[in-house]
């Protein structure tokens, strides 16, 4: 018997650095689940909730139910997409009682490199340029407040599809629909991605227009400012009920100009400290050395069409001063 002991020792070794590889090959999908939760969900708190149940499920299956999943990657991807699919009529609910306008989470512009699905290869690409949105529109301001507007089974086929690359046959096993379906759902979500978008400017001059924006409102030159904004141009605040924020959407040139204005007579000390969001160049606001918010644009040939000012303290964890 005792010289079984050093076989023994050396296959329950082997086993616990098999299980030690596959517990870190299954957490290395960490930050990939979170980008894809937070493309879902709009938050990255409730992201973290959907990836925090996701491998709560994984964890509760036997060893032998997980030794038969052939791709854990794969796994834990769709039952994140289902779990979001769940929540995300549960999370419309509540924000029909938020505080004021709810708006998606601002995040910085690196926070999701690398995790979506490799660029498109050529047997795939389409005449529609929408057919698919770059990984840089996936994380942006412009693109979320869109995905607002699409229904659960939409978005969770949008994101997944356009974004990671999914094939709709996988697709439809998590949104209950036949293969044709979920490609119809893709269809209808990219028209809600058409009409949220206006002519696109380059990076330099979306940037050009922000710096301009910044030089107008903090030197209090309103005609300036004027000549900046788009003249349908909306601006949304996010307050979430610990900061005094405008209840309803602002509309028009002239009313989100003296709107600003009356900001900065309100708060001189109010600084614009740049930064680089999905969007492009944004600002965090700093009052008196404290985070005040994050100020993000979005940018037409007709000058700033959309303006997205998150105060809400719960949604600016990612970015320091």
């Amino acid at each position: 018997m005792p010289e079984d002991l050093p076989f023994e020792s050396a296959e329950s070794g082997k086993v616990e650095r098999d299980g030690s590889r596959a517990l870190d090959s299954v957490m290395a999908e960490r930050h990939r689940l979170l980008s894809l939760a937070f493309r879902m969900m709009g938050t990255l708190a409730d992201a973290e909730d959907v990836v925090q149940e996701t491998y709560m499920r994984w964890y509760r299956l036997d060893p032998e139910e997980r030794d038969k999943i052939a791709a854990p990657a794969a796994w834990l991807m769709r039952v994140a997409s289902r779990i979001s699919l769940d929540l995300l009529g549960s999370a419309r609910a509540r924000r029909e009682t938020y505080v004021g306008q709810w708006l998606p989470e601002p995040v910085p512009a690196d926070l999701f490199a690398d995790t979506a699905v490799a660029p498109l290869n050529s047997s795939r690409l389409t005449a529609d340029p929408l057919e698919r949105v770059t990984l840089d529109d996936a994380v942006s301001m412009a693109l979320l407040t869109v995905l607002e507007a699409m229904t659960p089974a939409e978005r969770v086929t949008f994101v997944l599809h356009d974004v990671f690359g999914v094939p709709f046959d996988e697709i439809a096993g998590v949104v209950g629909r036949s293969a044709a379906a979920t490609r119809q759902l893709a269809t209808s979500a990219r028209r809600h991605v058409r009409r949220g978008r206006r002519a696109q400017v380059s990076p330099h001059q979306h940037d050009e227009v922000v710096r301009a924006f910044r030089g107008a409102t903090a030197g209090g030159d309103i005609e300036g400012l004027l000549r900046v904004l788009s003249p349908d141009v909306e601006l949304r605040v996010d307050g979430g009920g610990f900061v005094n924020a405008a209840p309803r959407v602002i509309r028009g040139s002239d009313r989100v100009a003296r709107w600003f204005m009356g900001v900065m007579r309100k708060q001189p000390a109010l600084r614009f400290e740049r930064r680089d969001t999905a969007d492009g160049l944004g600002f965090i606001l700093r009052d008196e050395g404290r985070r005040y918010g994050i100020i993000t644009f979005d940018v037409s040939d007709q000058g700033v069409t959309n303006v997205w000012l998150m105060l809400n303290p719960m949604k600016l964890t990612n970015w320091t001063l």
